[in-house]
C-alpha cells in the first residue's frame, strides 16, 4: 500500500489506480475537441513556475463547495461534479483576458473553448485542490457575454497600490468568501507585482493570510473563561476542537486510519502547532491553515482568545482526495454546533477523546503537557 506517498501517481504497480478508477467510474464526458457552456471557475498548475499552464474549469454545474453542502450532496455526487469537470489548459498568459473575466465575474460565465484534440481523462491528486476528471490544450477561447462585476471587487483589483495581503482582508470584511478571493488571487488580479499565483497555492495563502489577520485581533482579546469542547464531521472527516482559556496558541493533530486513502496498516498521524507566529510551512499541509481560519473566524466572532487543540480523524469512508475545502467547511461546521462546556481541562479532553474515537492523540500533543504544567497569567 503506496497511497499516501504515490497520491494517484501510479507508483503502486498497480494497472490501474483504485482511486482514479472510481472517479473515471463516474465521469460522463464524452471526449471531445470543442466545449460550448458555463466556465465557474479557473484552474492555474504550479508545474515550471513562473511560466505555468493555466485555464478555465468547464462544468454546467456549481464549482463552489458551500453550495455542494447545502444541497445536502454525499461524497458520491460531489465526486461525479468533479469527474466530468473539465480543465482547459493554456499557457497561462496567452489566455489572460479570459482566465481574469472569468474570475472577476459575480455569476458564471458562458465560454467557448477549441480543444487542440479530444480532452483526455488526466486525474491527479494532490490533498489541497479538488479534482478534475477531463483537461485539454486550449487552441481558442472566447467568453460570450461580460462579467458582472462586485463594486467592491472592482475597486480593488483596479488598485495596483494595494497589497495582496490588504486585499484579501478587504475583500473578506467586505464580504467575500475564501473561495472567490483565491480566485481572484490565482488569476493574477491582486497585490502590487501582479502574476498568476498557482491554485492550490492560492488556496492556502489566502486560508493563511485572514487567519494571521484574525490572530492579530485575536491577541488583543480577553480569554473565553470555560473550556468548550467542538465537534463537527464533513464525508468521513471528523473535526473536533478543544477550547482553552488563556492567550492564542494553536495545536493539529491529523489522524489518518488504518487502511484509509493516504495510510495503509497502521495509523498516520502528523502534528503541528504554533504561537502568535507560525514558523515555516506546516507537515500538515493546507489542511492545518483551513481548519485555522474556522477556528479564528469563530474566537473573532465571540471577540474572546483561547489555546485551541485541533484534532482531525479520516476514516476509509473518506476514499476520495476532495481538497481541503472539506476540512475548513468540517471545522466550520463544528465551530457553529453547539459546544460541550466543562470546567477543567482533563474533562473537556475527555470529552474530546469519546468525540473523535480514541485518546492516544493527547501522546502527540505538545501543548497539552504545557498547558497541564504551565500557569499564565489568566489563572490568577
Amino acid at each position: 500500500m503506496q497511497c499516501i506517498q504515490c497520491k494517484g501517481k501510479g507508483l503502486c504497480g498497480l494497472p490501474r489506480c483504485p482511486i482514479t478508477s472510481r472517479f473515471l467510474a463516474q465521469a460522463t464526458v464524452k471526449p471531445s475537441a470543442s466545449y460550448q457552456g458555463s466556465a465557474p471557475s479557473v484552474f492555474v498548475g504550479s508545474f515550471g513556475y513562473p511560466d505555468v499552464q493555466g485555464g478555465p474549469l468547464l462544468i454546467d454545474d456549481s464549482d463552489h463547495p458551500p453550495d455542494w453542502l447545502a444541497k445536502d450532496l454525499g461524497i458520491e455526487d460531489v465526486v461525479a461534479i468533479r469527474a466530468r469537470t473539465i480543465r482547459g489548459r493554456s499557457p497561462a498568459r496567452q489566455v489572460t483576458g479570459g482566465l481574469q473575466e472569468i474570475a472577476l465575474s459575480s455569476r458564471p460565465l458562458d465560454v467557448d473553448v477549441a480543444f487542440s484534440r479530444p480532452v483526455s481523462f488526466a486525474m491527479t491528486f494532490d490533498g489541497t485542490v479538488a479534482p478534475v476528471g477531463f483537461s485539454g490544450e486550449i487552441r481558442r477561447l472566447d467568453v460570450v457575454g461580460s462579467a458582472s462585476v462586485e463594486r467592491l471587487v472592482d475597486r480593488i483589483t483596479s488598485d495596483t497600490d494595494l497589497g495582496a495581503t490588504e486585499a484579501c482582508v478587504e475583500l473578506s470584511r467586505g464580504g467575500n468568501d475564501v473561495y472567490s478571493i483565491a480566485k481572484l488571487m490565482t488569476s493574477g488580479l491582486l497585490g502590487r507585482r501582479r502574476h498568476f499565483v498557482p491554485t492550490r497555492w492560492a488556496i492556502t495563502a489566502v486560508d493563511d493570510t485572514l487567519s494571521v489577520a484574525l490572530k492579530k485581533e485575536i491577541a488583543r482579546l480577553p480569554p473565553i473563561d470555560e473550556f468548550l469542547v467542538f465537534s463537527g464531521e464533513v464525508f468521513a472527516n471528523r473535526i473536533v476542537c478543544i477550547l482553552a482559556p488563556g492567550d492564542w496558541r494553536y495545536e493539529m493533530i491529523e489522524v489518518w486510519g488504518k487502511q484509509t486513502l493516504w495510510a495503509g496498516d497502521t495509523e498516520a498521524i502528523v502534528q503541528d502547532r504554533e504561537g502568535i507566529k507560525k514558523q515555516g510551512y506546516s507537515p500538515i499541509s493546507g489542511a492545518y491553515y483551513s481548519a485555522r481560519l474556522a477556528v479564528t473566524e469563530y474566537l473573532t466572532g465571540i471577540r474572546r482568545s483561547a489555546r485551541v487543540i485541533v484534532l482531525r480523524h479520516i476514516s476509509s469512508d473518506y476514499w476520495a482526495p476532495l481538497g481541503t475545502w472539506v476540512i475548513r467547511e468540517a471545522a466550520r461546521k463544528a465551530m457553529a454546533s453547539p459546544p460541550v462546556s466543562r470546567e477543567s481541562l482533563d474533562a473537556a479532553v475527555a470529552v474530546a477523546s469519546a468525540r473523535i474515537g480514541f485518546s492516544h492523540w493527547q501522546e502527540h500533543s505538545t501543548l497539552l503537557p504545557e498547558m497541564r504544567t504551565q500557569r499564565t497569567l489568566f489563572s490568577f
